[in-house]
């Protein structure tokens, strides 16, 4: 009884660990949760994001991001702004998944 106790627990903290990586792009500003900008320099960036190819590749919050095909599955939706002013979020699309990272740690609470 206390096991399973225990693994019921481990399974709510990891998929806590996980939240807002699943991300859904919209169509229109109001239905966002976050605007996004990308920049074209990672320095700009406040969250420098890879796009991973499997959801079970989304651990944390640090910017591995896996690009849901319907709304209901994501954690997070964003809309793709045309201007840096609009954005909620400046982010940039890296190569490689070492180098996912938050820039301004001060926004993380946006993917929370």
């Amino acid at each position: 009884m206390v096991l399973r106790i225990q693994i019921i627990v481990l399974i709510f903290l990891v998929s806590k660990l996980a939240v807002a990586q699943k991300i859904f792009s919209v169509y229109y500003a109001i239905q966002a949760d976050i605007k996004v900008f990308v920049v074209d320099y990672q320095s700009q960036a406040d969250l420098c994001v890879y796009k991973v190819n499997y959801e079970s590749q989304t651990i944390g919050n640090q910017g591995l991001w896996y690009f849901v095909d319907y709304k209901s599955q994501s954690d997070k939706t964003i809309f793709f702004v045309d201007y840096k002013s609009q954005a909620d979020l400046l982010i940039y699309f890296v190569d490689y998944q070492n180098q996912a990272k938050w820039n301004k740690k001060s926004k993380i609470h946006l993917l929370h």
